[in-house]
């Protein structure tokens, strides 16, 4: 007995060993995989003096969104995949800008119903290929490796000198929402002067931005352009030169037979779905006075793809950061190849003001259906910086995987049951390889396996087997415990008549098998039938 209640301890000690280490390893493996990992382009990252925490951030951009545009500034911290339940989908736009994890495949999907069914806006900035997934399920693909431009890059200055250039600083004149390929010569020459943005005149120009270290992208279209081309509009706002390769090798070679130069590489490209029916507060006067009631209203879903991240980032963001990285507004010292030869007097100041002037395109402030007075105030407007692409702190990191793994699992209706189905079989598999032992007992909750609260003795089934002889006698007879207690052995044996029953009550010599036992269990319900 005091053996089985030690094996009995020791056995729960395992389980709640294994428990504990189970507990503990899903804390400290994150932690570990992330130790010594800085966060790139987040729009949260504080404090800190180096490079990465000064210039690889996308603080800048957030705070001027809020603060000189007014957006309404949100953050999810777990997965995309929630934006479909967002509140007013269609007047909300996602930046995913720096994956520092690939988007899966249950993400990906779900953005592209949040751009293609809810009129949603999103921006994906990536020189890499962890955007890929939901790219292809626009036609788009991020190549692997940097792009090399020797026709567009831009070079760095010190005390208002050139002193180096590199064709990995790559400068692109962009439009908002035409395709490059498309327009005029006259229209490519020119530029969007101040005039023109604040009076909200957007087309038929073009602005320089600034990429350092892209990568280029190729779109092909789908089956659904093949068969309904009308369905979206594609447009290649920004391009490499013609003489552009990707440096597959590394060695920066454009005569590389491996270096891909394909020589149509885009470096920013639009996709606008119009004709979303969306429900919000609609102009029902001409004074653009908001209804009472929500009704249908058409609205455009759109996704920007952009080459490389460190576009949005401080470095980048406003002059004065730039010029602190080595950068110029101008590029008039450099011999040839320079934006201003195209586009005349169309200076840089940072490219804050192209990509504010895009996402304002991108939102429905011109939505006349929508009531006046709800797009005129962007702080109804939600811009939602996708913070979970991001390696997080190593104390947060456990707890950000573990709250995106559960809103994984409880958003998407198939991982959900298949979960609980899942469990279902492993609860079925359990109940069939539990073994049938004279210890367990059997209740009719198959949620519950129950030991006895002793466990019976070996030692003890003899004299188990002989009590229920005696049980078996006494009440066969209509005798008291009292009445059977005196009556002397000889008449108890008597009584029994079997001859094995009786060697069973009285012998001290035999020893019996277990299997003899049960024999004999059989013979005492037998006893006294006939």
């Amino acid at each position: 007995m005091a053996a089985e209640k030690s094996d009995d301890k020791n056995f729960t000690s395992m389980v709640i060993g294994s428990i504990a280490t189970t507990f503990v390893l899903l804390l400290i493996l994150p932690m570990i995989f992330v130790a010594g990992k800085e966060t790139y382009y987040s729009a949260y990252s504080v404090g800190g003096d180096n490079d990465i925490e000064r210039y690889a951030q996308v603080t800048d951009m957030r705070n001027s969104l809020a603060d000189d545009d007014g957006y309404f500034i949100a953050n999810t911290m777990s997965t995309p995949m929630l934006v479909n339940d967002w509140k007013d989908p269609h007047r909300t736009a996602l930046m995913i800008i720096g994956p520092e994890k690939p988007i899966a495949e249950t993400e990906a999907d779900a953005i592209y119903d949040f751009v293609t069914e809810k009129g949603g806006k999103v921006i994906v900035a990536s020189d890499g290929t962890n955007a890929n997934r939901l790219a292809d399920r626009f036609g788009i693909t991020f190549f692997d490796a940097p792009l090399n431009d020797e026709n567009q890059h831009w070079l760095e200055y010190e005390n208002g000198e050139a002193v180096s250039g590199s064709w990995l600083n790559v400068w692109g004149l962009a439009a908002v929402s035409e395709d490059v390929n498309e327009m005029s010569q006259a229209h490519l020459r020119q530029g969007c002067v101040d005039i023109e943005v604040r009076e909200e005149n957007r087309r038929n120009c073009r602005m320089p931005v600034m990429f350092r270290s892209p990568t280029g992208m190729k779109f092909e279209p789908t089956t659904m352009d093949n068969t309904n081309p009308g369905h979206r509009d594609v447009s290649v706002l920004a391009s490499a030169s013609p003489s552009a390769f990707i440096d597959i090798r590394g060695n920066g070679r454009a005569d590389d037979p491996q270096n891909p130069a394909p020589g149509d590489l885009s470096l920013i490209i639009r996709i606008d779905y119009p004709n979303i029916t969306a429900f919000d507060q609609v102009t029902t006067g001409s004074a653009g006075i908001v209804g009472s009631n929500m009704k249908e209203l058409s609205v455009t879903g759109s996704i920007v793809f952009v080459s490389d991240e460190e576009a949005f980032s401080n470095r980048m963001w406003n002059l004065d950061s730039a010029e602190g990285a080595k950068m110029s507004s101008s590029c008039e010292q450099q011999t040839g190849h320079c934006w201003l030869d195209t586009v005349r007097e169309t200076y840089w100041e940072g490219n804050e003001r192209y990509f504010s002037l895009l996402i304002d395109d991108l939102m429905e402030h011109n939505n006349k259906e929508m009531a006046k007075s709800l797009r005129e105030d962007r702080s109804n407007f939600q811009i939602v910086f996708d913070e979970s692409r991001h390696v997080t702190g190593v104390i947060s990191a456990p707890f950000v995987e573990a709250m995106g793994t559960v809103v994984l699992l409880t958003s998407n209706t198939f991982l959900k049951w298949l979960v609980v189905l899942n469990v279902g079989l492993l609860l079925l598999v359990s109940m069939m390889v539990i073994p049938e032992k004279e210890n367990w007992r059997h209740v009719f909750d198959l949620t519950r396996f129950k030991e006895r609260p002793n466990k019976l003795d070996p030692s003890g089934y003899r004299k188990r087997v002989q009590q229920a002889l005696f049980t078996k006698v006494r009440v066969h007879y209509d005798l008291t415990r009292d009445q059977m207690a005196i009556k002397p052995p000889a008449e108890i044996q008597t009584m029994i008549g079997d001859p094995r029953l009786v060697e069973l009550a009285y012998s001290q010599s035999r020893k019996y098998t277990p299997q003899e036992l049960r024999q004999l269990m059989v013979a005492i319900r037998r006893w006294g039938k006939n």
